[in-house]
C-alpha cells in the first residue's frame, strides 16, 4: 500500500461506488483501502472483486478508520448531509455524489462543517473533470462563435416505473430533476460563467415545470434559465424518456455542439468531440482521454489535496458552484411542485438536518444579558427572522443558531405576511425548545399602529407561532396621533392576560418613551422596558425606511445609560457598510448611501485598524461596538446563510474597553 497515494474509503456500496472504485484503480493518485456499508456482508461482497483490504459493517466505523484519508459518499441523496458532516468532524476529506443534498439549506450545513474542520470537499460531477469539459471551458473563453446568446442542454433516459426504486422514491429524493436534471443546470451555469471569465454564474430567473408521477416526484421536467449577462438556457430532463442528451451553444457567429457532454461511461475511456459549426463548415475538436470521468475526478481531487487546497477551481465544482447549483435545482423543483419529506416539519420532526437531536455545542462562546421582567438569560445577539423563505432553510439556520448558544429570536407580524412567524412556530414545536427561548414579537407597523389593531395582531402572531406568549413585545412604529397612554393601557391588558411579559417600542423617540413611562408610573402600570431603535458604529444619514429612528448619537446613548434601558439594535452592523466593497456587492447589500458620510468613513477606517489588532474582520468590530455599550445592548442580526452567522459570531469574543468604544466613535479618546 503506497503512502504517497491518497487513501480512499467508500461510504455506500452501490452501483455508482463500483464505477468510482474502478476509476480510482485506473488512475494514478489513489488507492481504495476500505469500504463501509450497512452490513458487513454487503461490504465484503463489494470489496472482494476489487481487492479492498478493509471492510466495515457501518459508516461510523469507516469514519473511525485511521488509514482512510478521504471518503467518497455514495449513499442516496437524503443521507449525504449526515455523513458529510460526520466525515468532516472525523477529519476526513470528502467527495460527495451529486446532487450534494436535497436542497440549498442542507448544503449550507455540510459546507459550514467542512469550513470549520478544514477538510477538502467536492461535489462529484465527474464530467466536470473530463478533458472534454476543460476544453469546452477554454473554447468559450476564446469567443470562437462570437457572443453566446442561447444554450440547450438535456439529459434523459427511459426507466420503467417502479414506486419502490430510488429513481421514483419521494423519500429518497428521486425524480428527473435531482437524478439527471442537475447535469444540464450545472453545465449551463458553467457556460454562463465562462462567458464572463468566471468559473460559474447563477441565473437571475428560473422558470421551471414538470410532470409528477404518482409518488410525487417529477418524471419529466423542463426549465428556462436567464443570466444577467443576457444568456438564456433551456434545459430538460427525464427518467421516463430518452432525450438527445447533448449540449448546443448558440452564438452570434455560429454554434458549438457537444454530443456526449456527460461522459457517463463507467468502464471505458471515451475521447471527447466538440463540433464548432460556423459559416457552413464544421470543425471537429477531438479531445484525447485515457481514463473514465471517474478516474479523472479522483485524480483531480488527489492533486488538489496534495497542493493544499480545500476546494477545486473551474470547471470542477467549487463550493460556490455547488451552492448555486442546488439553489437552482430548488427553484426548478418548486416550479414542478416537488417537495421531499425531509423538507417539511412533519418529515424532519425533532431531528436536525444531520438526523441528530438538537443540542448546544460546547465549542462556542455565546454571551448573554438580562432584561428586567424576564427570568431567562438572553443571547446578546438575536436571530432576526426575516430572511427565511422555506421551512428547510429556516430549520437549518435556526438549528445552527440554537446549537451555537443563541436563544433569542426577533420576528414581526408584518414580515412576509406572517410567513416568518409560522416558520418559527413550526420549528419551535417540532424541536421542542420553546421553553429555552426568548421570543421578541413586533406589531403595530404603520399604517396599522392603533391600539385595537395591535391587540388583534398580538393574538394572531401568537397563533402563527403556536405559543401562548412572547417574552418581549415591541411596537414596530409609533403613531403620534394616538395619546401615549392608550398604547400603555392596551399593552398592560396583554401583560395581565399573560400574552406578553415586557414591552417597548421600535423607532420611538426617547421623549415619547419617557412620556409613556411617566404615564405608566402615574397610573400604577407597567411601562416600556426595552427599546429597539437602530444603533451601529455607522450613524444613519437619513431614515433607511419611513419612520425609522436611531440612538447612535451621543445624546441618545447618554440617556440610555442614565435609564439603564436595554436596546435591541436593528441593522447593528449597518447592513454591511463595514464589509469590503466586493463582498458587499456579491451579497446584494443595498442602501449604502444611508450610511456613507465622512464621519462614518473615518469610523470604518478605525474599525479596520482595530480589526488588524484583534485579527478579526471590521464587521466584527462594528458588532462588538454595539455589544460593548455602557447600557444593556443587544444586536439583532439577519444572516441569510449559516456562514454569515458563523462569520458574525467572533464579535462575541471581543470585550472592547470604554476607551476603545469611545475611540471608534469619536477618534479622540
Amino acid at each position: 500500500m503506497s503512502k504517497s497515494k491518497l487513501h480512499w474509503g467508500i461510504l455506500g456500496a452501490g452501483a455508482i461506488a463500483d464505477a468510482f472504485v474502478k476509476g480510482v484503480q485506473s488512475g494514478t493518485t489513489g488507492e481504495v483501502v476500505a469500504v463501509g456499508s450497512r452490513s458487513i456482508e454487503k461490504a465484503k461482497n463489494f470489496a472482494e472483486p476489487f481487492g479492498i483490504p478493509r471492510t466495515h459493517g457501518d459508516y461510523d466505523a469507516l469514519l473511525a478508520d485511521d488509514g482512510v484519508d478521504i471518503v467518497y459518499i455514495a449513499t442516496p441523496h437524503p443521507m449525504h448531509p449526515r455523513w458529510a458532516v460526520r466525515a468532516a468532524r472525523a477529519g476526513k476529506h470528502i467527495l460527495c455524489e451529486k446532487p450534494v443534498a436535497l436542497n440549498h439549506a442542507q448544503t449550507m450545513v455540510m459546507l459550514e462543517a467542512v469550513r470549520e474542520h478544514g477538510v477538502f470537499f467536492m461535489e462529484a460531477f465527474m464530467y466536470r473533470c473530463h478533458p472534454q469539459t476543460i476544453k469546452l471551458f477554454e473554447l468559450i473563453g476564446q469567443d470562437v462563435i462570437g457572443d453566446i446568446k442561447y444554450v440547450t442542454a438535456t439529459f434523459g433516459f427511459a426507466a420503467g416505473f417502479d414506486p419502490d426504486s430510488r429513481l421514483f422514491s419521494n423519500a429518497l429524493g428521486g425524480g428527473g430533476i435531482m437524478d439527471v436534471g442537475c447535469y444540464p443546470v450545472s453545465i449551463c451555469r458553467l457556460i454562463a460563467g465562462a462567458i464572463d471569465g468566471k468559473g460559474y454564474a447563477d441565473p437571475i430567473s428560473v422558470n421551471g415545470c414538470g410532470e409528477r408521477v404518482e409518488t410525487g416526484v417529477d418524471g419529466t421536467a423542463a426549465a428556462t434559465l436567464k443570466f444577467d449577462n443576457g444568456l438564456v438556457a433551456q434545459i430538460a430532463c427525464s427518467v421516463q424518456a430518452g432525450l438527445d442528451n447533448r449540449v448546443v451553444i448558440y452564438g452570434s457567429g455560429g454554434r458549438i455542439v457537444v454530443s456526449n457532454p456527460w461522459q457517463t461511461n463507467r468502464g471505458e475511456a471515451e475521447p471527447g468531440v466538440i463540433e464548432i459549426q460556423k459559416n457552413g463548415e464544421v470543425e471537429r475538436v477531438e479531445v484525447q482521454a485515457d481514463r473514465t470521468s471517474f478516474a479523472y475526478e479522483a485524480d483531480t481531487v488527489a492533486q488538489t489535496i496534495a497542493a493544499g487546497g480545500q476546494q477545486v477551481s473551474a470547471p470542477a465544482m467549487s463550493w460556490g458552484d455547488t451552492l448555486g447549483n442546488i439553489a437552482t435545482l430548488d427553484q426548478w423543483r418548486a416550479g414542478a411542485g416537488v417537495v421531499f419529506p425531509d423538507e417539511t416539519p412533519e418529515g424532519q420532526g425533532s431531528l436536525t438536518v444531520t438526523r441528530d437531536t438538537l443540542a448546544r455545542r460546547s465549542d462556542v462562546n455565546m454571551r448573554y444579558g438580562r432584561v428586567d421582567g424576564i427570568d431567562k438569560d438572553i443571547s446578546k445577539m438575536v436571530m432576526g427572522c426575516d430572511n427565511q423563505m422555506s421551512y428547510a432553510h429556516a430549520a437549518a439556520v435556526f438549528d445552527d443558531w440554537y446549537e451555537r448558544g443563541g436563544n433569542a429570536f426577533d420576528t414581526a407580524h408584518l414580515y412576509h405576511g406572517g410567513l416568518q412567524e409560522k416558520l418559527l412556530g413550526q420549528w419551535m414545536k417540532t424541536r421542542g425548545v420553546r421553553d429555552d427561548l426568548v421570543i421578541i414579537s413586533k406589531g403595530g407597523h404603520t399604517p396599522h399602529c392603533q391600539p385595537d389593531t395591535i391587540s388583534r395582531q398580538i393574538i394572531e402572531s401568537l397563533e402563527r407561532m403556536q405559543t401562548n406568549h412572547a417574552e418581549i413585545y415591541i411596537l414596530h412604529r409609533d403613531n403620534l396621533d394616538i395619546p401615549v397612554g392608550e398604547f400603555v393601557d392596551v399593552l398592560n391588558e396583554h401583560v395581565d392576560a399573560g400574552h406578553i411579559q415586557v414591552f417597548g417600542g421600535s423607532n420611538w423617540s426617547l421623549d415619547r418613551v419617557a412620556e409613556a413611562n411617566a404615564y405608566a408610573k402615574k397610573h400604577g402600570k407597567q411601562g416600556f422596558g426595552v427599546l429597539s431603535n437602530n444603533q451601529s458604529l455607522a450613524e444613519m444619514t437619513r431614515p433607511i425606511w419611513g419612520g425609522c429612528l436611531h440612538v447612535s448619537d451621543n445624546a441618545s446613548r447618554e440617556k440610555l445609560i442614565a435609564w439603564n434601558m436595554p436596546n435591541f439594535a436593528w441593522s447593528s452592523q449597518a447592513r454591511g457598510y463595514f464589509l469590503p466593497e466586493e463582498l458587499r456587492m456579491r451579497l446584494g447589500l443595498d442602501n449604502y448611501d444611508v450610511w456613507d458620510s465622512p464621519a462614518n468613513q473615518a469610523r470604518r477606517e478605525r474599525a479596520n485598524e482595530l480589526a488588524k489588532k484583534y485579527d478579526v474582520s471590521p464587521i466584527n468590530i462594528a458588532a462588538a461596538y454595539v455589544l460593548c455599550q455602557s447600557f444593556p445592548s443587544f444586536a439583532l442580526i439577519g444572516p441569510r446563510s449559516i456562514h454569515e452567522t458563523a462569520t458574525t459570531l467572533p464579535a462575541l469574543d471581543l470585550m472592547l474597553t470604554e476607551q476603545e468604544v469611545a475611540w471608534l466613535w469619536r477618534g479622540d479618546a
